[in-house]
């Protein structure tokens, strides 16, 4: 987790790119400058690559995150690395999903937050995995 003056990934020419091996410690944050409302942060992501850990086949998604951000905020530099980290990384849809949401609560602690995967039909069938937090 970092803040403001730790942001390590935002304006380096220096990024190490991985594509198998996401981790919460690639994602960075700053502080929230307006804590004291509430307010709804969303990041569309539609290039989501991960492989079937059964067929090594590639599942293409988009990626929806919404959150209402507590005492830090995602920096959104950091988590295109880390999506990009799925590329080469086998799991089963529900189980990214979640992943995703874990991870992003761990370093931010918001007061919502909800991921959505829109996962491009596989066999004929669309697959939406959805996981949410709240800190009620």
């Amino acid at each position: 987790m970092s803040s403001n003056s730790e942001l390590n990934k935002l304006g380096s020419n220096k990024v190490e790119y991985v594509y198998d091996n996401p981790t919460q410690t690639m994602l960075e944050t700053f502080t929230n400058m307006h804590q004291n409302r509430n307010y709804v942060t969303e990041f569309i992501f539609p290039e989501f690559t991960s492989l079937c850990p059964k067929t090594g086949q590639p599942d293409f998604a988009t990626i929806h995150i919404k959150y209402i951000p507590n005492k830090l905020c995602i920096e959104t530099k950091s988590l295109k690395l880390y999506f990009m980290a799925f590329r080469q990384y086998g799991s089963f849809m529900e189980a990214i999903i979640n992943k995703i949401l874990e991870d992003c609560v761990s370093i931010c602690n918001p007061k919502w937050m909800k991921v959505n995967g829109n996962f491009n039909p596989r066999g004929g069938t669309n697959i939406i995995v959805t996981a949410e937090h709240s800190n009620d």
